[in-house]
């Protein structure tokens, strides 16, 4: 990872240090059966339990991490008036720069002390979608930074393309062809965040985060991070460290293979808390076409399966809990310019409470 954002107390742990499973994915890529449903069967044994786990292995360069890191912070120190001028608000489909004050619908109530560029899987100006103004399915946009597109969509396609292995692997763990979950992938709501965590001097509260805590709406998220202040629920409802290990991502499984998996695979809660410290991390959410309907797969359906996972489609429960999660969102939506006029939950159904803070 790059040696510019990560402490010395940080690049002195190993793999030893991990407080959740470790997976190497090597055997995905060396073509042997027997390799694969290796991975595979670890693979599974993780999303059922923890459902979150470091994986390394993955034939990311180190060199586009380094990269990454440095386009990152290349974009967050730019002056608040340039960031401005991509603001996601600006666009129909949520891309561009999300300024802190935009993260979570409750603001200045509560505050999650993040800024973030998102840009997702491109789509062509002509795409239906994005023509009807339906959310999350557009072109990117990108800042006027020479290089930075390059960088950063060089990453974003070595993670899609690590996600698609991890998504055949997972498919061949649960015992259902490939096919049957990647038919909803041709232009997906697949979200890379481009996080800074603001250094600030306020405590750690349950108003004050650095995200709040939630569970993860797509199949799954890959995880880049460059300092600690991660914390994943596990199997027994409490709140442990996921700190970053040089050369691993982090993957956690989301709402659409929880319920795809009839609730075998866990979409785990988790949260970072507010450390005070400046911190850079890229998640990328795997997701599913917009309008992909996501329920139980056939081998999974019971009457109680179904029951307790009645069908929704993806880009829908995305957007449904994205309105909570940024203003300029919640306020489109008061104001009626939302397409459709989406109902907003309560509450993520997906949620668990933690036993201890």
């Amino acid at each position: 990872m790059a040696r510019a954002t990560i402490s010395e107390d940080q690049k002195a742990l190993t793999l030893d240090d991990a407080t959740l499973p470790v997976i190497d994915l090597s055997g995905l890529f060396t073509g042997t059966a027997e390799d694969k449903a290796k991975v595979a069967a670890e693979l599974g044994e993780a999303a059922r339990t923890s459902g979150f786990f470091y994986i390394t292995g993955h034939k990311v360069p180190e060199t586009l991490i380094e990269a990454m890191f440095a386009a990152s912070r290349e974009f967050h120190m730019k002056p608040r008036s340039f960031k401005m001028k991509y603001w996601s608000g600006f666009s129909t489909h949520h891309r561009g720069y999300v300024p802190f004050e935009e993260n979570g619908s409750d603001f200045p109530k509560s505050i999650n002390f993040n800024e973030a560029w998102d840009m997702s899987y491109e789509a062509p100006e002509d795409h239906p979608d994005y023509l009807a103004k339906w959310r999350m399915t557009g072109p990117n946009i990108w800042p006027d930074i020479p290089g930075w597109k390059g960088t950063v969509g060089a990453y974003y396609d070595a993670i899609f393309d690590l996600g698609l292995r991890l998504l055949d692997a997972l498919a061949l763990e649960l015992g259902v062809e490939p096919e049957e979950l990647t038919r909803h992938i041709t232009y997906p709501t697949s979200q890379l965040r481009m996080l800074r965590y603001i250094p600030n001097d306020l405590p750690a509260t349950k108003e004050l985060v650095g995200i709040a805590a939630h569970s993860d709406f797509e199949c799954f998220t890959i995880l880049l991070q460059g300092g600690p202040g991660l914390q994943v629920m596990n199997a027994e409802d409490v709140w442990i460290e996921a700190p970053p290990i040089p050369g691993c991502f982090i993957v956690n499984i989301g709402d659409i293979f929880e319920t795809w998996s009839g609730g075998q695979f866990k979409s785990t809660q988790h949260r970072v808390v507010n450390s005070g410290n400046e911190r850079y991390s890229f998640p990328l959410f795997f997701g599913l076409d917009y309008h992909a309907v996501v329920e139980p797969l056939e081998k999974f359906r019971t009457p109680e399966t179904l029951e307790k996972y009645p069908p929704m489609k993806a880009g829908e429960h995305l957007m449904r809990m994205s309105i909570n999660a940024f203003r300029y969102m919640a306020e489109a939506k008061a104001a009626g310019e939302l397409v459709p006029d989406y109902e907003v939950p309560e509450e993520n159904p997906f949620k668990r409470e933690a036993k201890a803070p």
